[in-house]
This record gives C-alpha cells, sequence and structure tokens, in this order.
C-alpha cells in the first residue's frame, strides 16, 4: 500500500487579512496493525487455495468544471464515462476561492440562483432515461435531496444543516442513482455501465466564473489471490 498527500496553497488554507503561511513540521500517520494467530493465518492460507479473498470497498472519484462568468447554462456531456455512480453530489463554489484567497472561503458550497439541475443517465438498463430534476422556485427541494440521497430520509439522524443555512453556503445537491435509492445500504448493487450528463440553468447569467464540483461513489470490489496479487475491478 502506498499513500500520497498532496497539500494546498496557503491561500485556500487559511482565511486572513494579511499573507500568513502555514509550515507543517511533522507528519504522522497511525496505523492499527494485527497478529493473527498460527491458527487463523493456516487457515487464511487453505481459504485461499480455493478462492480469492474479496473486498468490497466505497470508491469516490472527483471531478472539477470550469463554468466562465455571463452563462445561464451549461451542459457537461460524458461526466462519466464506463462504470456509472452508485451516488453522485455536486457543488458549486466561487472559481477565486477554490483557486485560494486569503479572503474567500474556499468549502463556501452556493446557490448561485440555480433554476433547473439535471442528470441523464444511459446505461445497460435504461436509455435516456432522465433520472432526477430539480427547480428551485423555493429550495425545499433541493434541501430534502441532502436527506434522501444521503438514506437518511427515513432515520433519526441529522447533518447539522439547517434549512436556513442551506442556501448560504452548504447548497449540495445529490443524486442517488441506485435502482432502489440504496446507495446507503450494505448490500452492493449491480455495476453498469454508461454515461452520464449534467445539465444546469441559471435564473441569471453569472456574474463571475464559478466551479462545480462533483463527487461520485462507486462500489467496486478489491481481490487478493494465493500468490498476494492484488487485483481491482477499477482503473486508477
Amino acid at each position: 500500500m502506498r499513500l500520497k498527500f498532496h497539500r494546498n496553497s496557503n491561500q485556500f488554507m487559511l482565511m486572513s487579512s494579511s499573507n500568513e503561511k502555514l509550515k507543517i513540521t511533522k507528519m504522522y500517520l497511525l496505523v492499527r496493525k494485527v497478529l493473527p494467530s498460527s491458527a487463523v493465518r493456516l487457515g487464511h492460507v487453505e481459504a485461499l487455495l480455493v478462492s480469492s479473498a474479496k473486498y468490497p470497498i466505497r470508491r469516490t472519484g472527483m471531478k472539477t468544471v470550469s463554468i466562465t462568468a455571463g452563462l445561464q447554462d451549461k451542459s457537461i456531456d460524458n461526466l462519466y464515462l464506463g462504470p456509472t455512480p452508485q451516488r453522485i453530489t455536486i457543488g458549486f463554489v466561487d472559481n477565486k476561492a477554490y483557486n485560494g484567497d486569503y479572503k474567500l472561503n474556499g468549502f463556501k458550497f452556493q446557490h448561485f440562483n440555480v433554476n433547473y439541475l439535471c442528470l441523464h443517465i444511459r446505461d445497460s438498463f435504461r436509455q435516456n432515461r432522465l433520472r432526477l430534476i430539480l427547480k428551485t422556485g423555493s429550495t425545499w427541494k433541493l434541501f430534502s435531496s441532502i436527506f434522501s440521497g444521503t438514506g437518511i430520509h427515513f432515520k433519526d439522524a441529522g447533518n447539522y444543516i439547517s434549512r436556513n443555512d442551506y442556501p448560504n453556503g452548504y447548497c449540495f445537491y445529490v443524486f442517488d442513482l441506485t435502482y432502489d435509492l440504496s446507495a446507503n445500504d450494505g448490500h452492493w448493487n449491480v455495476q453498469r455501465q454508461g454515461t452520464v450528463r449534467l445539465d444546469v440553468r441559471f435564473k441569471e447569467p453569472l456574474q463571475q466564473p464559478i466551479n462545480c464540483v462533483i463527487m461520485a461513489e462507486f462500489h467496486n470490489l478489491i481481490e487478493i489471490d494465493r500468490h498476494r496479487n492484488v487485483i481491482v475491478d477499477f482503473s486508477n
């Protein structure tokens, strides 16, 4: 296993009236290591002779698309091409804040007067089917998507985002793309191949460039055979 850490710029990490800097002097990674007994290890070896060890994982991937000032609509074709995600979360942030600015918050996801947001899914089971449309005469339907899309709408759970806070820096759009709305459940869905397109419209032309940040979640599988070869069903 190899881990790689990327450090953001000072302008992105810090909010300050002056050009402050952050210096990392030491960094630690705490890892829990378990040493099984000889009997357990022997059982693992015998099991690997019959079949590989399979570990289901929930993989996430990030994409960013820039939308220039003056536009009132944007279509992003082939947002995902190949395995279709189980869930997609979308947010919009000021381009200047995203690239780093001491006076702006890079994690302030704003509404930007979005009045139409739509995902189009085409896969081996669906042909040109419109998955979900969000219209914003009011924000209640958009606000409810962060509950229904994350699987907590029928549970005694919350996310610490209030209705009033939602359009003022916590504006996310969540799409559960599974057939039974089970992206948050423990069982695995059949992996489908297809394409995803995103259409977004704004009530007025954008006054400044913004970034569309997309996080997709995939159900994948890691296998380890008896020779300790690691096999994955996704590309890096």
